[in-house]
């Protein structure tokens, strides 16, 4: 059994097709970093995981089964740009009562729900924030409080959607350490989203690219190349390597550099207020 599999599937979001007959697996216990050009489908793919999304034609299974809204065995980390909701709340309560996209508040009351946020907060060592005001606490700290959510009720997939956007070097070089070992804690699967490769050198397993309503999966070597980047991003790309980094190049341009954009329809646009639709 695999983590995840996608059979012939093709996805629209409006009239824009995002993909269109693709296949892919994922093993148990992978960790894949998610790239590819503004657009590209990231989080359409993650939403159609989620089961929040029709497919026009094939199926996507998780775990075995058919991928449906609100399976519990899925932990989703949404995009999220700006400031935690209910900046009075401190982190248990946020941990307690937030909507991450598919499943509402807590699963458990009382006791038991307490010794669950405390078990998440240990996993991400962010046992100091229980009790600091969402206004107060940093990026890095929000990214904390957002994985230990994801963690609640120990699912076997984590969707993890641009989890260093707005993030300096460092702090998501500590995302990415974080993530990892959790994952090898848990043994859990990640998809984790990113608009760089380099933070996630050394992290994943494998990495999947997006671009054209296709798709390549692969290690960094079979995928990151002229060829196949060329393909996916409908233009003549150029791979360059130097000091341990890799740099996707279009005409002298590093096409991973606008980490804070998203390009839709030709278009930039920032991220979506609360309640609309995130980009694709």
């Amino acid at each position: 059994m695999n983590a995840i599999d996608l059979r012939d599937v093709s996805i629209a979001v409006g009239d824009r097709v995002v993909f269109d007959g693709i296949g892919l697996s994922i093993a148990l216990g992978e960790f894949i970093g998610v790239l590819g050009a503004n657009g590209a489908g990231k989080t359409t793919l993650m939403r159609a995981i989620l089961g929040l999304l029709p497919l026009r034609r094939g199926e996507i299974r998780v775990l075995g089964r058919k991928a449906t809204r609100g399976n519990a065995a899925i932990g989703y980390m949404p995009q999220i740009r700006s400031a935690l909701p209910g900046p009075r709340l401190n982190g248990r309560d946020y941990l307690a009562g937030v909507v991450d996209g598919h499943r509402l508040g807590l699963p458990m009351a009382g006791k038991a729900g307490r010794m669950e946020i405390d078990r998440v907060l240990d996993l991400v060592g962010g046992r100091d924030l229980a009790n600091r005001p969402l206004a107060e606490i940093s990026g890095g700290e929000r990214q904390r409080l957002l994985l230990a959510q994801a963690l609640i009720g120990r699912p076997r997939v984590l969707l993890l959607d641009e989890p260093l956007i707005s993030l300096d070097p460092r702090h998501q070089g500590d995302v990415v350490e974080l993530v990892k070992a959790v994952q090898v804690e848990l043994s859990a699967t990640v998809l984790f989203s990113a608009h760089e490769l380099n933070p996630l050198l050394g992290a994943i397993d494998r990495v999947l690219y997006l671009g054209n309503g296709d798709v390549a999966l692969g290690t960094v070597d079979e995928v990151i190349t002229a060829p196949v980047l060329s393909r996916l991003y409908g233009a003549e790309i150029e791979v360059v390597r130097l000091r341990g980094r890799i740099f996707v190049m279009s005409g002298g341009s590093d096409v991973e550099c606008c980490a804070h954009r998203h390009d839709i329809g030709g278009g930039y646009h920032t991220a979506p207020r609360r309640g609309e639709t995130p980009n694709a």
